[in-house]
């Protein structure tokens, strides 16, 4: 039976749009997930008011950790943010949290983004070092044209967790001038997984700006500044010890866009930007606290990156300067119950100071109108300082010759071939690519990972990591039906991760041990996955995403978050205003899980979603409704990626309004 649904599925579709803006440039292995603000966009939604996680949870190169209801780590090609690259218009932002319950994602909101360009392995090396790919998610803007307002007013609710959602946006343009300003509040109790278990601690509050503003003072020049502001209250993560009285970011930036009158150059584009977040975790909501902590963090970062391309010949190149300057400070303060002992300080991030400035060159070589060649090559300075003496010095214990100040000099190669004819396509690249470890790989200082229960101190002379990638695809396309199924394989050589170190002892009750940082001899992540849309008639739509991935280190022990083999597929049906999908989400059984690491088996899982939507054509304005069901069935599950096997939501119904006028 199983056979049989699978090879359905595999006929089947899955399909995210692919941005092909040139048909002669060589295609990458890249997805780019829309999320708003696009014509119709909103009839084409599953969920129109979704949080970015659950739209990133949809690519099919992306997955995410998740630790509660709120700020999802997206893992991409099987690899989490360590190995990865996030950036927001080409922004390096750094979290302020040493357990990850801040990523980048978890800033900003569906209204002030229209899409997510998810790169594979080294081809997202444009904006600094990475192993795994890269993710940027790009913010919406206005175009020039006539004298032009237009508003907006989003509202929803969601009934398993009571999320309340109210938005509304205001944007403006002409021919010289633009500006686009919205703001989105969240609010949610904690939430029922399968057979209305209440799941204690995953309840949060959340408010989010934007805005954006551009002027052209001549024809080819433009000059735009933007701001984010979010803040994040009373958020519950239920797979860990801590929760979060407060997470703030203040995102800016200032633009300069130039349209060179070279008839080799298209656009020379310069930002300079600075982001500030604030991240305080504390215990004091939980009962039975042997200790009270609060861990706040800080995450500072000024950067700036000028990237010019143009077509030359056949040649369609790009250059890039990136540079940024982060500063990252953690502590821990732990109060004893008796008054009168005195409380404990440490720093778990030492006031580490990132600077970094590097060359991204990249050029897309066509040789006809079937093939081409894209090659880009990247390398930077990367120099880390620990600029707090008495972190310094707790570091010291480990390390004694220890110098405060270590620079690393990153760098990678990638070749991609393509060829297209009579619908079909396929294409073949490797690459080379390296990473310098992160700050809490290189110099955290007693971090509990509540998964394995142990306790985790940086090594500030841990090697590069290196990756040797390969990989391939080959699709089909014609007007009914298109097929696609891509692979990536990534050899990495002085793989990071904690191993434990029994003389040690642990700082936090009950901890199973102290694990130092080392680099294992290589490890090898394998990801295959196959994507199809097949168009029955002008009415009716299937598709699938299947994926698959397997992951081993040099002992031969599988990998930490792997993903099993995991589908998506969904028949959606449109006419005139009305339409309509049935979805099928699932896991299989995750037989290689990382029992060496902490993992255990994870039973596999099957969800029914539906939802049904209709646009409302009124005077002036249009209102378009979601209605829709997840889990329809209420099925009580847990996937590998769920932090302490916490459950997931039970069946939730919820209702989207967005209206415009």
């Amino acid at each position: 039976m199983k056979n049989t649904i699978l090879l359905l599925l595999f006929s089947s579709f899955f399909s995210y749009a692919q941005e092909v803006k040139d048909s002669l440039v060589p295609k990458d292995l890249k997805e780019v997930i829309v999320i708003g603000k696009k014509t119709q966009i909103h009839e084409k939604l599953t969920k129109s008011l979704a949080s970015i996680d659950e739209f990133l949870d949809k690519g099919s190169k992306v997955d995410l950790v998740k630790r509660g209801a709120y700020a999802w780590e997206p893992i991409l090609n099987s690899m989490a943010t360590e190995r990865t690259l996030i950036t927001i218009d080409g922004m390096r932002i750094f979290g302020a949290c040493t357990d990850k319950m801040d990523p980048i994602t978890s800033y900003i909101e569906v209204s002030n983004l229209s899409e997510a360009t998810v790169n594979s392995g080294q081809q997202g090396s444009c904006f600094g070092s990475t192993i795994g790919g890269a993710i940027d998610l790009k913010r919406t803007q206005s175009k020039f044209g006539q004298p032009l307002w237009s508003f907006g007013l989003n509202t929803g609710f969601e009934s398993n967790n009571r999320q309340k959602i109210i938005g509304s946006s205001i944007n403006y343009a002409d021919s010289t001038y633009y500006i686009d300003t919205d703001v989105m509040f969240r609010e949610a109790d904690n939430y029922a997984a399968g057979n209305d278990k209440e799941i204690l601690y995953s309840q949060f509050r959340k408010l989010n700006f934007s805005a954006t503003s551009g002027f052209k003072f001549s024809q080819n020049k433009l000059l735009e500044a933007s701001v984010i502001y979010d803040k994040a209250t009373d958020v519950g993560y239920p797979a860990l010890p801590m929760d979060v009285s407060l997470a703030k970011a203040l995102i800016t930036s200032v633009k300069y866009v130039v349209l060179p009158k070279s008839p080799w150059l298209k656009d020379w584009e310069t930002k300079i930007y600075f982001n500030t977040i604030t991240h305080r975790m504390d215990d004091t909501t939980r009962p039975s606290v042997p200790i009270h902590m609060d861990m706040p963090g800080w995450s500072k970062t000024f950067g700036l990156y000028s990237k010019i391309s143009g077509v030359k010949n056949n040649h369609h190149f790009l250059a890039n300067l990136n540079s940024f300057y982060n500063q990252s400070v953690a502590e821990m303060t732990m109060y004893p119950n008796n008054p009168d002992e005195n409380s404990m300080f440490m720093y778990t991030w030492p006031d580490v100071r990132t600077f970094y400035t590097g060359w991204f060159v990249e050029d897309h070589w066509v040789f006809n109108c079937h093939s081409g060649l894209k090659m880009s090559v990247s390398f930077g300075n990367h120099t880390n300082k620990v600029a707090s003496d008495f972190g310094l010095q707790s570091l010291q214990i480990f390390y004694p010759e220890m110098q405060a100040q270590k620079s690393r000099f990153l760098k990678s190669l990638a070749a991609n071939y393509n060829f297209t004819k009579n619908g079909w396509e396929y294409g073949l690249g490797l690459g080379y690519g390296e990473r310098a470890p992160s700050v809490s790989e290189g110099y955290g200082f007693y971090l509990f990972n509540s998964s394995d229960r142990f306790d985790y101190v940086g090594n500030p002379n841990l090697k590069n990591e290196k990756s040797w990638e390969s990989n391939a695809f080959i699709g089909y396309k014609k007007e009914q039906i298109k097929a696609k199924i891509t692979a990536s394989y990534f050899h990495i050589n002085n793989y990071i991760i904690g191993t434990p170190v029994e003389s040690l002892v642990p700082m936090t009750i009950g901890a199973n041990g102290v694990k130092l940082y080392t680099a294992l001899n290589y490890a090898t992540i394998f990801n295959v996955d196959f994507n199809s849309e097949w168009t029955l008639n002008q009415h009716w739509k299937w598709n699938i995403n299947l994926l698959y991935s397997l992951g081993k280190d040099s002992n031969h022990d599988n990998l930490p978050l792997i993903n099993p083999l995991s589908y998506r597929t969904a028949l959606t049906f449109t006419q005139n205003r009305f339409n309509a999908n049935l979805e099928g989400v699932g896991h299989a059984t995750q037989t290689r899980f990382g029992s060496a690491y902490g993992e255990t088996k994870t039973p596999d899982f099957a969800l029914l979603n539906a939802n049904f939507g209709y646009k409302f054509v009124l005077p002036g304005s249009l209102l378009y409704t979601k209605l829709g069901i997840e889990n329809l069935l209420d099925a009580f599950y847990t996937t590998y990626a769920d932090w302490n096997k916490i459950p997931r939501m039970g069946r939730n119904i919820f209702l989207n309004l967005n209206y415009s006028f």
